[in-house]
């Protein structure tokens, strides 16, 4: 009865570590709502590790109102009432109530089953964590067949419904499991034959069988698959009699039941050593016989950059031969322990014992370890064959202790998503990276127009980055400041794209080679670069507390920017009075022209020169537009006056009263975007400016900036990119009657997703 139980309900198969639990459930629940603090009844669906909540069962085939996101940090405790529970997540804290206290017992037992397995899952410990194998297997136990999507990883197998799903139905253990493959001909386990003859003729078997538990069978569609399944899970199963994958596989897990003796005969083993010659068969187990041919091709392709010279001025070569390679490797993940073996074997030699080989196979190596790392046993053996030869005497050893710090930091971080940049493969092959505890480095712009350099290495996030940036420049944490990271468009657009934090600072200077090489064909190798830029991106007025004297020197120069390209309100008059200020802070004290008659001249010159330049940094561009010789002469005069009377002031000084000035307009701080509302009453678009702030939406007059409305945030609806458009969908408050309206703006579409994002960021990271 249990059986067909399960067969009738799937959504209800146990998962192994939680006995006869189940991990779903749906049912009514009053919900406190956010802000007003009042209760709300939801339909809530308990499934696949997440909460969803609805209005009603029958919108549950629509999107759901919210989702309340469970991880292994998440924790359930007890309201005050019987049938109350509060529920913590990383997030924020939920109060839900049930309708009696049996159906509250319930929901806490299912929810305390979710964290329990998540809690003890290295799936949801670790997210990022990488499987050794996956795909798609029919699963076979007590004669009920399933098709599930199962990955290993460690010394477990998860299957799940879909490779869609996050939460799995089911794991097997495999620690001192049997594994073995099943010879069909003479096979009679009845469960097995339960599953149909159609598949014992069509499919490979693999048997589990854990201790003290019946066996699962896996059937899997082709030799190459079922091969690759076999050594991995025999693998995982930890046992010391390998008889399966290849000769290089079989050797490697013997010198890991030996733990790397280095006396043995096996480390001479040709298989293991470096050759001339390429490979017929690949290195490692392969899922299909494409796969084993792009092996034998990759091996060719690190030989050419092993065995060609590095000439500086081909050196794009080697660029191109390593891009290639790791790219591969990247698209079929398969073949990155292969390429990982491939490197050690062509890294060491037989004659003498245990010499290294070529310096270029390190360097490859160095590339690769930057990027990914094998699995185990192999992620074993390259650590092994790292310790073995790291020594700070020699060339090869030091690429040998460099790559152990790429292993290492690679660990830390998880893998790379692009291949190494032209940036990254010159820093590593013209000179060894040993010598640099951050090999890579690149200039960082501020809005005052000056620069710092900052290093990195293969692994460093823009959050690592940043922290550097910031110790070296005198500024506090992103979340304090506001400030963040930007790169130009590689199209050469005036469009600038911020960094999130978890992002790795190779990967983008990467992807961004790759865009301006393809919407620049043709165009000279390494003439364009990735510019990083740090500046303001969510101003908010809490954050003055604590503001550092570098901080409010670039938010002077940002604002100042605004100000010039007319994103900021200020008349002649205040702009001039800005000008001086800013003058005062990046030249000093005015020196007047000299009144001797042999230097007059050229001091006047020079005076003249001065004033033109800071008229042209500093004062708006719609101000000087168009005037007259006449007028700009007034103009300088005007501000000398000015810039004269703030002698003996300190940039400290300027910077302050600059920002106690420019702080007085209401939106100070707010993102500005021109566009066109569209509005069903006038055919025609009336020209606007939308302020985003920490207040809300605001819309703007053009010519004059004048505020015209502002839409709170706590009354949106929805925004974002409707068609070619902005969307924004408002509840309207200045009615008795509680209506929504829609208003669509016109923008250029780069502009649309920026705005969108910016509008969301602002919303989420306001202050409580």
């Amino acid at each position: 009865m249990h059986r067909v139980f399960q067969r009738i309900c799937p959504f209800y198969i146990l998962f192994a570590s939680v006995g006869s639990e189940v991990l779903e459930k749906s049912g009514y629940l009053l919900k406190m709502s956010g802000k007003v603090k009042t209760w709300k009844r939801r339909w809530f669906v308990l499934k696949g590790g997440e909460l969803l909540y609805y209005k009603s069962p029958s919108d549950v085939i629509r999107k759901p109102q919210g989702q309340i996101e469970l991880s292994a940090s998440s924790h359930i405790v007890r309201g005050d009432g019987k049938q109350t529970v509060q529920l913590t997540t990383e997030k924020r804290t939920y109060y839900m109530t049930a309708d009696s206290p049996n159906i509250l017992e319930e929901w806490i037992k299912v929810l305390q089953n979710v964290l329990k397995v998540q809690a003890a899952s290295p799936l949801f410990i670790q997210p990022d964590v990488k499987p050794a194998v996956k795909g798609l297997l029919t699963k076979v136990k007590h004669g009920y067949s399933k098709t599930v999507w199962c990955i290993l990883v460690g010394k477990t197998l998860y299957y799940f419904r879909s490779h869609e799903d996050k939460f799995p139905l089911g794991q097997i253990k495999l620690l001192e499991a049997k594994v073995e493959e099943v010879d069909r001909s003479c096979d009679s386990d009845e469960d097995y034959e339960a599953s149909g003859r159609s598949l014992l003729s069509t499919h490979f078997t693999i048997v589990i069988h854990p201790k003290e538990q019946a066996p699962t069978y896996l059937l899997i569609g082709s030799k190459y698959e079922k091969d690759t399944w076999l050594y991995y899970l025999t693998i995982a199963a930890g046992s010391t009699n390998i008889n399966v994958g290849t000769e290089f596989e079989q050797l490697v897990c013997k010198l890991l039941n030996i733990e790397g003796e280095p006396t043995s005969q096996i480390w001479r083993h040709p298989t293991l050593c470096h050759s001339k010659d390429g490979i017929i068969s690949p290195l490692t187990t392969l899922p299909s016989e494409a796969l084993q041919t792009e092996a034998i091709k990759l091996f060719k392709t690190c030989q050419l950059f092993i065995n060609a010279a590095v000439d500086s001025p081909a050196i794009d070569y080697h660029v191109s031969l390593a891009q290639s390679a790791l790219q591969v490797c990247l698209t079929h993940p398969e073949l990155q322990n292969e390429i990982c073996c491939q490197l050690i074997k062509q890294t060491r030699r037989r004659q003498p014992p245990n010499q290294i080989g070529p310096v270029q196979a390190w360097q490859l190596l160095a590339l690769c370890v930057g990027l990914f790392l094998p699995q185990h046993p192999f992620l074993w053996f390259i650590k092994f064959h790292l310790k073995k030869n790291a020594d700070s005497r020699t060339e090869f050893g030091k690429y040998a202790i460099y790559c152990q710090r790429c292993v290492e930091r690679t660990q830390q971080n998880g893998d790379r998503e692009a291949r190494p940049s032209r940036m990254e493969i010159l820093s590593t092959l013209l000179r060894n990276p040993y010598h640099h505890s951050l090999p890579f480095s690149i200039p960082v712009h501020f809005m005052n127009g000056i620069y710092q350099v900052v290093g990195f290495d293969a692994s460093t996030t823009v959050e690592e980055f940043l922290s550097t940036l910031n110790q070296d420049t005198g500024m506090r944490k992103p979340a304090q400041s506001g400030f963040a990271l930007f790169t130009d468009d590689p199209s050469g657009k005036d469009i600038e794209h911020c960094l999130q934090g978890n992002i790795k600072v190779c990967d983008i200077i990467s992807r961004w080679e790759q865009a301006s090489k393809e919407q620049h064909p043709g165009k000279c190798e390494g003439t364009r670069t990735v510019r990083l830029t740090y500046k303001n991106r969510l101003y908010f007025s809490v954050q003055i507390r604590g503001e550092t004297e570098r901080e409010k020197l670039l938010l002077m120069y940002q604002t100042n920017d605004q100000i010039i390209n007319g994103f900021f309100p200020v008349n002649k008059d205040l702009a001039l009075e800005l000008a001086a200020l800013l003058a005062q802070v990046e030249i000093g004290d005015f020196e007047r022209p000299f009144s001797t008659p042999a230097g007059q001249v050229t001091s006047l010159s020079k005076f003249n020169q001065t004033l033109k330049q800071v008229v042209e940094k500093f004062y708006p561009k719609r101000y000087r537009d168009n005037c007259s010789e006449e007028q700009l002469r007034y103009l300088y005069q005007r501000l000398s006056t000015k810039w004269m009377a703030l002698r003996g002031h300190t940039a400290i000084d300027c910077v302050r009263i600059y920002l106690a000035v420019v702080r007085k307009w209401p939106l100070f701080g707010a993102k500005l975007f021109a566009a066109k509302l569209l509005t069903a009453s006038t055919p025609e678009s009336r020209l606007i400016w939308l302020a985003i702030s920490e207040n809300g939406i605001n819309i703007l007059e053009y010519d004059c900036m004048r505020l015209i409305l502002t839409y709170l945030y706590k009354n949106l609806v929805t925004f974002g990119g409707f068609q070619e458009d902005f969307m924004l969908v408002v509840n309207n408050m200045s009615t008795e009657e509680k209506h929504t309206e829609k208003l669509l703006f016109t923008f250029a579409k780069p502009k649309v997703s920026v705005l969108t994002k910016t509008t969301t960021n602002t919303h989420r990271n306001l202050p409580a």
